[in-house]
């Protein structure tokens, strides 16, 4: 693995390399989605502030999780390039996109069902980066063929030992809910407004449960990891708000916000 590309004196990161191209990748279907929803709005924008949004997040969250580190070595702490916790980027980059959203008009639940198919993209592609700078969230020793090591990698693995590639499992798993929301998500047949957004917390909250089992992460709370109790009640949100949103039997318009629009549309 690769954690660092070195060119002359200075070093960049490739974590932070796939981060970027995750948010390219999650810009570009946002606007394929506003296009066709025909919805005015900055894609690349909305994504770059929900991207440095979900990085803050996801490393406050990550440092709150050992506050003793955090006392003893602030700066080290919060600076290191490796580090950051799936569910602490997941509500920053909410809260970014419920701003956003109602910033330009288009509502903050509807911003949020218009990019679940661009959050699913986007993490998947970003997972590459654990990938290649094995940073530790590989997964545990297997006899799999397409077992990897991470000698070289941010957290090393022991010399001779394969691993799960569990950031590949996720990118695959991420793409196949994208190309899911995608489908659910078309403007000739649209949802009650919240109901894309439950689908995606229920959906990528179930595949983090899951993949956990074959993780490194330490088991803290009932044999589960922080991450497996994050993503239960990740998956508990997601269907109360399908409940909710069903109920409530509000739908989007094509380039409007919210508008209400009869039950026998969908």
């Amino acid at each position: 693995m690769y954690p660092y590309i070195h060119i002359g004196h200075f070093s960049i990161g490739t974590f932070g390399i796939m981060l970027w191209l995750a948010a390219v990748c999650a810009g570009w279907v946002l606007h394929q989605n506003f296009r066709r929803w025909r919805i005015d709005a900055d894609a690349i924008g909305i994504v770059a502030i929900s991207t440095v949004a979900g990085v803050v997040g996801a490393k406050l969250w990550h440092v709150l999780e050992d506050p003793q580190t955090l006392i003893h070595s602030p700066l080290s702490t919060l600076f290191d390039r490796a580090g950051f916790a799936w569910f602490g980027g997941l509500v920053a980059g909410i809260l970014a996109l419920v701003w956003q959203g109602r910033s330009y008009g288009i509502g903050r639940l509807a911003v949020l069902d218009l990019s679940t198919t661009a959050a699913a993209v986007g993490y998947g592609v970003g997972r590459l980066g654990c990938f290649t700078s094995g940073d530790g969230d590989y997964g545990i020793p297997t006899k799999l063929p397409w077992g990897v090591g991470f000698p070289n990698g941010l957290v090393p693995t022991p010399p001779g030992v394969r691993v799960h590639p569990t950031p590949i499992y996720e990118l695959i798993v991420a793409l196949l809910i994208a190309w899911i929301l995608w489908r659910r998500g078309s403007p000739e047949r649209p949802r009650p407004i919240g109901q894309l957004t439950g689908e995606y917390l229920a959906l990528s909250g179930l595949a983090r449960f899951l993949v956990e089992f074959i993780r490194i992460n330490p088991k803290l709370y009932w044999g589960m990891s922080n991450a497996q109790v994050a993503s239960i009640g990740s998956v508990i949100a997601g269907v109360a708000l399908i409940a909710w949103a069903r109920r409530r039997h509000v739908f989007q318009s094509l380039g409007t916000p919210a508008a209400a629009v009869p039950a026998d549309s969908r």
